[in-house]
């Protein structure tokens, strides 16, 4: 019997011992393990721009080119640029065109025509003479107190002037006349009325 427990004792001893040393050994790893964490700001680092360079034509309809593109940019960011195009006056337009920190720099080539102020027909020139003339009429007579002429009634608008205020005064004497009758009926209902009396407490 004893054999027996002591056998047992050192199995159990023995299981100790080999459970406990992969333990210790995975303990004292984690004690030494780096912990790296995860910093909330990122930075981008950007990349000098990369030189490019294209061209195109275009047209409205095959075989039809009435616009043109190039474009070229260098390591420093800078470009340099031209098109043209043909407007509905058909009148080829040139653009060339620099663009850097300072901003867009645009060079306009054959636009000359179309800085210039329309020319006025003489249908215009005389319209603008006619209102000249009278402006400097109506300035000098306000400068010398003239009195103004104010157009005056014709026989059809002063006849249609007597006839409204006609109309006026007779509606008016009517109104007058209306409000005078009623004002006499009131009177006379209050002198025949007897009237309440509010503060009266006998009872019936």
């Amino acid at each position: 019997m004893s054999t027996l427990a002591d056998g047992l004792s050192g199995c159990a001893d023995s299981f100790s011992v080999m459970f406990s040393i992969p333990l210790a050994i995975a303990f004292v790893n984690i004690c030494l393990a780096d912990v790296s964490y995860v910093s909330e700001y990122s930075t981008t680092t950007s990349l000098p721009p990369k030189p490019y360079s294209f061209q195109y034509e275009a047209g409205r309809y095959p075989g039809y080119i009435d616009r043109v593109h190039q474009e070229t940019g260098d390591e420093h960011g800078i470009i340099h640029g031209r098109y043209s195009y043909i407007d509905p006056k058909h009148k080829i337009r040139t653009v060339e065109y620099t663009a850097d920190k300072s901003g867009f720099h645009p060079a306009l080539i054959n636009f000359e025509d179309a800085f210039i102020q329309p020319a006025d027909s003489k249908a215009v020139r005389l319209a603008k003479e006619q209102h000249f003339r009278l402006y400097h009429r109506i300035a000098e007579a306000n400068a010398h107190n003239i009195s103004v002429n104010l157009p005056r009634d014709s026989a059809s608008v002063a006849k249609a002037k007597d006839r409204h205020n006609e109309l006026y005064h007779r509606i008016a004497e009517q109104h007058a006349a209306i409000a005078a009758q009623r004002e006499a009926e009131r009177r006379a209902y209050d002198a025949t009325s007897v009237a309440n009396d509010v503060n009266d407490h006998s009872t019936y």
